[in-house]
């Protein structure tokens, strides 16, 4: 793929982007993962997508925020791709699905239920949502390297966040609820909306994708308490996907030489 032109929606050009990738939702989350890089520079700031570049143990890195849910991501990707990107890590927060999960521990996301439109319009739905093997076993040892608990399983993808949180006053509730305890039966870990597309999208791509999620809420919707709350600062989190990103950048040196 020769790509010449800055990209539409990213705004961003061949070269000014590592191969290497980190994927906050948040553009409010990217200059905080950038702040971790060395020589960190704004690259572009274009709708919900906000770009930082720098480096990472000598190696070209960068981070894009996508936005909520999987129609803005897949964009983020497929333009990131066309710019030289190939190794991208999901960051973000999510809900727990399991009772023994704990406000503040971390979930390293290797597959994702399809419970959204965008990946349909890529791949069969009987087509399933992995992450890459190899990449989510670096942001593995990178997560636990933290101190932190580390939940590696897989994630509900969803389209709607009152659809999970408010599902009671929705005219499909009967259908929701039934579907968020199927999933919680099968072992589901958490609910996010970026994962399942992201995925999907790096299949079609041959590109590598993984995802760290700092969990944020109950299984069952129970308010947080005050200890709980002291468990939101993200810096755990964005600790681990720095150390995961490492961990893959140590690999693929070692790979090449």
């Amino acid at each position: 793929m020769n790509v010449t032109e800055r990209q539409h929606h990213i705004d961003i050009a061949p070269g000014e982007v590592g191969r290497y990738v980190f994927l906050p939702g948040d553009p409010g989350r990217s200059s905080l993962i950038a702040a971790l890089f060395d020589d960190a520079k704004l690259v572009a700031k274009n709708r919900e997508y906000e770009t930082w570049t720098g480096y990472l143990d000598g190696e070209k890195v960068s981070v894009t925020s996508t936005g909520i849910g999987c129609p803005s991501a897949a964009i983020a990707m497929e333009e990131l791709v066309k710019v030289g990107a190939d190794t991208f890590i999901r960051v973000g927060t999510s809900g727990a699905m399991q009772p023994d999960i704990q406000v503040g521990d971390l979930g390293v996301i290797n597959a994702a239920i399809r419970d959204e439109g965008t990946s349909s319009h890529y791949l069969p739905m009987e087509f399933p949502a992995v992450a890459d093997p190899v990449l989510t076993r670096a942001l593995t040892i990178g997560a636990r390297s933290t101190g932190k608990t580390v939940h590696v399983g897989i994630s509900q993808s969803k389209d709607s966040f009152y659809g999970q949180h408010e599902p009671g006053r929705m005219p499909v509730a009967h259908r929701l609820e039934e579907r968020w305890h199927a999933w919680m039966a099968g072992g589901a870990i958490c609910s996010e909306m970026e994962a399942a597309a992201l995925y999907i999208v790096a299949a079609t791509l041959r590109v590598r994708a993984s995802g760290i999620m700092k969990i944020f809420g109950h299984w069952d919707q129970a308010p947080m308490t005050d200890a709980e709350l002291e468990q939101l600062p993200l810096d755990d989190l964005l600790a681990a996907a720095i150390a995961g990103m490492r961990e893959m950048i140590a690999q693929d040196k070692a790979a090449a030489a």
